[in-house]
């Protein structure tokens, strides 16, 4: 037996720098130094209480056994007046499929869509397990390099200069981590009718979805039916540790997806799934609508401190809550720069060669998800390391 595609497959899965970092702040915590933490992201938020509140009735209600494979009926039925309300669309629930977390969402998608010797088009920089999933499919993801001119999002030429013969399909995210770019509607049509005319499947990871502080942001899913969407309900919905997310495919999919969800994990928590129930009612949206302009002025402090300082940003930070900063005005080497930031500083952030590899030494991703006083901390730090007295 031959097991050296496989393993090769292990052995070209990256750490994901980001958990070291992690490691690293909460070690020197126990040291007794008081750590910012910029690198996670994770909001500082704790679950709504309605949502809270739903999953303990569900546990006083003993329903605790397995979903179907393809999730609750009811959350699914949720989903898919969302998007009704949010975009416009008619979405059976039947091709929405809840997931444990929108990895494992991606994952079920790498076993649909990805075979040995494939071509997967991505940004760099881009999530960095987003690799990695195509990776351990014996696949090779092909890095479509973008700038802060493109707003870190590519258009049909870049895509088409990165394409192969083994090319099979594009995976995007909008809004983006690390940078929170988003593609607008124009760009979007764009590349889905490319990937149409191409035959390539068209993948967009849309788990920032209502964090976004534009006035549009719209769905894959308005210019492509056909188009695979990956959601959670760990950033908005402020549900990370419940492990909970969804994807959306085409009526042609259902059944292989179905089938692959049986197989991979039999259900997403159950638990997990009657409390999102409540994630959908007006006072919960209320919270979470409040929690999200409180994102939007920690985005608007960091955005004009961090330019102060000298920092490069993005033109416009229109979702998420990342700053995906140039740091070479300090730096060329943002590993570095952040282990130095880290432990001389108090201050734990990502350094941008966890996202990428084209310009990634200058890069840093910095997380807006603590706290006003905790950012002030972190800018006040940070001037004192990088500016001259």
């Amino acid at each position: 037996m031959n097991n050296s595609a496989p393993r090769a497959a292990l052995a070209s899965v990256k750490p994901f720098r980001v958990m070291s970092v992690m490691q690293r702040a909460h070690e020197l915590e126990l040291q007794g130094k008081k750590i910012v933490h910029l690198e996670v992201g994770e909001p500082d938020f704790s679950t709504a209480q309605p949502i809270i509140d739903a999953g303990k009735a569900a546990l006083d209600a003993g329903l605790t056994q397995y979903t179907a494979a393809t999730g609750l009926e009811a959350l699914r039925t949720k989903i898919s007046e969302r998007y009704l309300k949010q975009h416009g669309l008619t979405i059976a629930p039947e091709r929405i499929l809840i997931t444990p977390g929108a990895s494992g969402g991606l994952l079920l998608l790498a076993h649909l869509l990805v075979g040995q010797g494939d071509g997967i088009l991505i940004t760099d920089p881009a999530y960095p397990c987003v690799r990695n999933f195509i990776r351990l499919r014996d696949a090779m993801p092909q890095l479509v390099p973008v700038s802060r001119a493109q707003a870190y999002q590519p258009d049909v030429a870049a895509l088409a200069q990165q394409r192969t013969p083994e090319t099979r399909g594009v995976w995007l995210a909008s809004p983006s981590n690390p940078t929170g770019t988003i593609l607008e509607r124009q760009r979007l049509q764009e590349v889905s009718d490319w990937t149409q005319r191409e035959g390539l499947h068209l993948l967009v990871d849309e788990i920032y979805h209502g964090l976004h502080f534009v006035d549009e942001l719209p769905s894959v899913l308005e210019v492509n039916d056909s188009a695979f969407v990956v959601n959670s309900f760990s950033k908005y919905f402020g549900m990370t540790g419940w492990r909970l997310g969804w994807i959306v495919v085409p009526e042609v999919a259902i059944e292989t997806a179905t089938t692959l969800a049986q197989n991979m994990y039999i259900s997403a928590s159950a638990l997990a799934q009657y409390a999102a129930l409540a994630a959908f009612e007006p006072a919960t949206e209320e919270i979470l609508n409040a929690r999200k302009e409180e994102f939007r002025r920690r985005r608007d402090y960091m955005v004009k401190a961090l330019s102060d300082i000298g920092f490069i940003l993005p033109e416009e930070i229109a979702g998420a809550f990342y700053v995906y900063a140039d740091c070479s005005a300090f730096s060329d080497d943002s590993e570095e720069f952040c282990r130095r930031m880290l432990e001389d500083h108090g201050v734990a952030m990502t350094p941008g060669t966890d996202f990428g590899e084209t310009g990634a030494k200058r890069m840093l991703r910095i997380s807006f998800t603590t706290s006003m006083a905790q950012l002030e901390t972190a800018i006040s730090r940070l001037r004192a390391a990088l500016l001259p007295a």
